[in-house]
């Protein structure tokens, strides 16, 4: 990754300088014709990464944190190796800014917890604290704050080795299991990336555990002889100051926690845990729970070779990509239904036959992913019978709103040679989806209803969002979703409808939960609406379309960057890139656009971007796990996306079917 030292990774200002794609407005038979031919060399490209079972699936990148913490993990339990070690340095190093420092995304700043957990990662791997682009790292940290400034997760990690006192993190107890779910701060108030986090954590935090350090830290410190310089509490008056004070009251608990209570609860949290390991040896099919699933179950007896235990290590490496020059990269999560179902609906729309081979298969596998058991969605909406999607290979604990209302779009593109199976499927998959609105008449990724304030209050909780609320661009998907099923008129349908109208920023975009940032909430909630029925002369749709017009670049693309979640002139501003060029031109195109300047002129940055091989190249991170706090750059995006915007532009909109 390179960057300049400001993280501005060559911008000037906040809007992109013109790229080398620039392109004056192309004459309408020319711009077609080069869109035509680029749609289907990206359809050539995109067809030769399927895979052989039926799925795609693109790496999925985040930060080094995620390799930095492998090798933690192996550290504590006594595994790491020199192979695994070599390479996961390769790859931390080659991170590296020049500064010293490591960002979470493609040019971004530098980020504090980030870098402390690379620098500890090499160190690790043998680089001497006095090598120079160590002692950069060091200077870094110290400048600001140290270890102190550190996210708590960071300094968990820390504690683990002695690193850090574990009297100076908040307490997380493992009692919280047995607060009943109408309590508040119950687990299941928490997002279920964050529960699925937290509960194992109780297990470490009621344990404690320090493993020798391989060596001292003191450089990280801005004062070795005080770590964590004292801090005033916030005032009682507010949230910040009541959580504090019950973090003190916690910590005093610890010392004082009944024997046969907290055994008891640490076995709640063991059974919870492992009865939710998922068939693959995951949990949840992310990294972050899997890990501290794998520490709190070895910390309560389990050792290695139990087949939990193996099962658990053995899903850990398989979230590994290998490169050619021999680093190792640690993918947080992996995405084969999300990219199987976006690709299917890029190619159909890019005008494969509707029973194409690649099409045909693509559906079989979703239909055998699909998930027909009742997971922890169902605490908030009990007797609603199962039939939805999730992200991964496999996380039947936890299929998601946003992977089903997109695998139902892709199934309605295909001609199945069973189509009664199809029928079942979209049939099970709509009543869970509908079943899983939030009382606001919106949807969130993941649970119902999960819009608790006291979570995110917790000190404990810093590490990004706790909670999974309603979206506009997840309810903005079941209700393109609901149209294309003719349900347009269904109560519900409507409800979600008048949630994202009233959802408008005053400027006409929508805000983005799971992808960057505005461009992507603009681009998932007009053509929702565009399939709902509201014309292109619609107030709120011309509003989109006139601020999607005001932040198009001078290159004829579109680029949002991350700092838009935290600084307002960013909003709508960076350099282009395919895929978000991409979501404003479907956003343009179901208003009716088409033949508008910034139309032709996005569609000819598109083309001219394109590789030779069909693809196009994207370093930018377009996607988050939380706003700002944790992003990612898919590497399928750059290539279903494009396609998807090149296809309707060469072979018009889909048509959503009629009501009844």
């Amino acid at each position: 990754m390179t960057a300049t030292t400001d993280g501005s990774a060559g911008a000037v200002g906040p809007r992109a300088a013109a790229a080398s794609t620039t392109n004056d407005t192309t004459a309408p038979e020319a711009l077609d014709a080069s869109a035509a031919r680029a749609t289907a060399r990206a359809v050539e490209h995109l067809l030769a990464r399927q895979d052989p079972a039926g799925w795609w699936k693109g790496d999925l990148e985040t930060n080094v944190t995620m390799d930095a913490e492998d090798l933690l993990l192996r550290q504590f339990l006594g595994i790491l190796d020199a192979g695994t070690t070599r390479a996961a340095a390769l790859h931390i190093r080659r991170e590296q800014r020049e500064d010293g420092a490591w960002a979470t995304f493609y040019g971004g700043p530098g980020e504090l917890s980030a870098t402390v957990e690379a620098y500890v990662a090499l160190r690790l791997a043998g680089d001497p604290p006095e090598a120079p682009h160590m002692a950069r790292a060091s200077a870094w940290v110290r400048a600001r704050g140290g270890i102190a400034g550190a996210r708590v997760f960071t300094r968990i990690w820390l504690a683990l080795f002695g690193w850090w006192r574990w009297e100076d993190l908040p307490e997380l107890p493992p009692e919280l299991l047995f607060l009943p779910k109408w309590f508040p701060l119950n687990i299941y108030d928490f997002g279920c990336w964050a529960r699925q986090t937290i509960v194992p954590l109780t297990v470490v935090s009621a344990k404690r555990p320090v493993r020798p350090a391989p060596f001292p830290l003191d450089e990280l410190h801005t004062d070795p002889a005080r770590p964590n310089p004292h801090r005033p509490l916030a005032p009682a008056t507010g949230w910040d100051g009541i959580f504090q004070r019950l973090d003190k009251a916690l910590h005093v608990y610890h010392r004082f926690a009944p024997r046969g209570v907290r055994g008891t609860a640490m076995n709640v949290a063991a059974r919870w845990i492992v009865e939710r390991q998922e068939n693959d040896g995951c949990w949840g099919g992310i990294q972050p729970p899997a890990v501290y699933s794998v520490i709190a179950l070895h910390l309560l007896g389990y050792d290695l070779e139990h087949p939990v235990m193996r099962a658990g290590l053995e899903s850990l490496d398989r979230f590994a990509v290998w490169r050619e020059d021999g680093s190792r990269m640690i993918e947080a999560c992996q995405s084969p239904v999300w990219d199987t179902c976006l690709a299917t609906i890029a190619l159909a729309d890019a005008g494969l036959s509707p029973d194409h081979p690649a099409l045909v298969k693509a559906v079989d596998w979703m239909l055998d992913e699909e998930i027909t058991r009742t997971g922890d969605w169902a605490v908030r909406r009990p007797g609603l019978p199962p039939g939805g999607w999730a992200f991964e290979f496999h996380n039947d604990n936890y299929p998601d709103i946003d992977d089903t209302a997109e695998v139902l779009l892709a199934l309605r593109r295909v001609r199945h040679p069973d189509p009664a199976r199809v029928e079942a499927a979209v049939a099970r998959g709509v009543r869970w989806t509908l079943g899983m609105q939030s009382k606001n008449g919106a949807w969130g990724a993941f649970d119902a209803d999960n819009t608790s304030v006291f979570p995110n209050k917790l000190p404990f909780c810093d590490f990004g969002e706790v909670i999974d609320p309603p979206s506009a661009d997840v309810t903005a998907h079941v209700v393109e979703m609901l149209a294309y099923e003719g349900r347009t008129q269904d109560p519900r349908a409507r409800r979600g409808i008048e949630w994202l109208l009233a959802e408008q920023e005053s400027n006409g975009a929508w805000f983005g939960r799971w992808g960057v940032n505005h461009v992507y909430g603009t681009g998932s909630v007009v053509p929702a609406l565009a399939a709902a029925g509201l014309p292109g002369s619609h107030p709120a749709i011309r509003r989109a379309v006139g601020w999607l017009g005001s932040v198009q670049n001078d290159d004829g693309g579109w680029g949002e960057d991350l700092r838009s979640y935290k600084e307002e002139e960013w909003v709508g501003r960076g350099p282009s890139t395919a895929s978000q060029t991409a979501w404003a031109l479907i956003a343009l195109l179901a208003a009716g656009d088409r033949d508008s300047e910034p139309v032709r002129r996005g569609v000819a940055w598109l083309t001219a971007a394109q590789r030779e091989d069909g693809s196009w190249d994207e370093p930018h991170f377009t996607g988050t796990g939380f706003p700002w706090d944790f992003s990612i750059n898919y590497h399928l995006y750059r290539q279903v996306f494009p396609l998807t915007a090149l296809g309707r532009y060469v072979y018009g909109e889909p048509a959503p079917r009629k009501e009844g």
